[in-house]
């Protein structure tokens, strides 16, 4: 009995201390309990991850421990007070791009006699329509042709190859159907070059860019909006290159038909979802955003420089006054050339490279433009093919389970070499691609004959 006495008040002496503990140093328990429970999750954490190194089942631990998020920690950026050298790198690359120079091809696309060669001409200060013979490609069926016009310029040190491509012959026919096919079939063969250039498995240090980065369409200024003809060729190439829209010969209107024509420009291409160049604020200072808002701009060419009394100025000479085409009062010319040479030419030649051409990149090696091997059989699908191609066809397909040397394909009882696989292997790609660019010819032809 004493004994059991004894084991009762040492009971209740130590219900009565842990009772009276927490009360007096409960910061400190509390401190080292989370400590303790910290110390033990890592632990549990570490034997799971051993434990399931070696196979064991730790459902249970993993509901016992504290899941652990990723931590992302970020860079920190520290100024560095002495000069350590990779400040300099923009001068690097400047000096690297003004000794390789640039690459910039403009289209300019418009019915005749809208000033679009006198325009040019007035942009670069230079006669570029008659500095060499252009290169003309001349569309099937059609009184349109393709010129191009190449030309270097040097400006402060920098060159700039420029390449001018003229349509004339646009919208002068009677019927003007189809008439943008030249046009489109020139803008998809520069994107055909530049593709197989930098697929190449040997390619030059530097693939020539022939690609168009900018189109200067010209609208007729005749007030009523957009004619039909514009609607269509937008349509056909906004998805393809860089529109820029242009009212042509604009001092053929006051000031308030132009305000008025340029509004019911800029509401029918929203209405068709015709897409064009916005020239983003991002490259421009705060004083210069205005001229973003003279989209479409009404411009006046002229090479002709005019004395006046103050001094002399390049524009034209009417009887009841002179137009100056660099006053941004006049005409939007200046805001124009400023905005296409100045601030964003190179926002131009990126979204060529990362937009249409990426789209057509994909659309390209997805194979996309043509329908699935299995259900395009040339000699089905394809009426017109020629008795060569299919004699190719056919003996390509004979020969694809057959060795160089006329022996079968390995089977039950057959062996072969692994050098000789690999020669029938490369022998047989490159039939197919071959191939496949025959009928790729075909269907061009079958669909322009329709």
């Amino acid at each position: 009995m004493g004994n059991n006495q004894g084991r009762s008040e040492s009971k209740t002496s130590a219900v009565s201390v842990d009772t009276i503990e927490p009360e007096v140093e409960e910061p400190l328990n509390v401190s080292r309990l989370s400590f303790f429970e910290k110390k033990k999750e890592v632990e549990m954490t570490d034997a799971d991850m051993s434990s399931a190194e070696s196979g064991i089942d730790v459902l249970d631990s993993k509901e016992a421990a504290v899941e652990k998020k990723p931590v992302t920690r970020r860079a920190r950026v520290f100024s560095v007070d002495e000069n350590v050298g990779f400040g300099y790198l923009p001068d690097q690359v400047y000096r690297k791009a003004v000794r390789k120079g640039f690459e910039f091809s403009l289209m300019v696309v418009g019915e005749s006699g809208l000033g679009k060669s006198t325009l040019v001409n007035s942009m670069f200060l230079t006669n570029i329509y008659t500095s060499q013979s252009p290169d003309i490609k001349e569309g099937l069926g059609q009184t349109l042709q393709v010129e191009t016009h190449h030309v270097t310029l040097e400006e402060k040190g920098v060159k700039l190859n420029l390449t001018v491509v003229d349509t004339p012959g646009f919208g002068d026919a009677v019927d003007n159907s189809n008439c943008w096919k030249p046009i489109v079939n020139y803008i998809d063969e520069q994107f055909e070059k530049y593709l197989e250039g930098e697929s190449r498995v040997k390619r030059d240090s530097t693939v020539q860019d022939t690609r168009v980065h900018a189109c200067l369409y010209f609208i007729a200024p005749t007030g009523h909006g957009l004619k039909p003809l514009d609607v269509e060729f937008m349509r056909k190439i906004h998805h393809k290159v860089n529109i820029i829209p242009v009212i042509g010969k604009a001092d053929c209107c006051t000031k308030e038909e132009i305000i008025s024509f340029k509004k019911k420009v800029v509401t029918q291409l929203q209405e068709m979802k015709i897409d064009t160049y916005d020239f983003p604020e991002s490259e421009l200072c705060e004083e210069n955003f205005w001229m973003r808002e003279r989209l479409p701009f009404a411009v006046v060419g002229s090479n002709t420089l005019i004395e006046t009394g103050g001094g002399k100025i390049r524009g034209r000479q009417y009887s009841w006054g002179n137009v100056n085409i660099e006053d941004k009062n006049h005409c939007d010319f200046s805001p124009l050339r400023c905005l296409l040479l100045s601030h964003h030419m190179q926002d131009l030649r990126e979204v060529t490279h990362n937009l249409h051409y990426e789209n057509y990149r994909s659309d390209k090696l997805s194979g996309s433009d043509l329908p699935p091997y299995t259900t395009f059989h040339p000699s089905q699908s394809l009426p017109g093919l020629s008795d060569s191609l299919q004699d190719d066809e056919s003996d390509f397909l004979d020969e694809d389970f057959k060795t160089k040397d006329g022996k079968k394909m390995p089977g039950k009882g057959n062996s072969i070499s692994m050098a000789e696989l690999r020669t029938k292997s490369n022998e047989s790609l490159a039939g197919f691609r071959s191939m496949m660019n025959s009928l790729k010819k075909v269907k061009h032809s079958v669909a322009e004959d329709k």
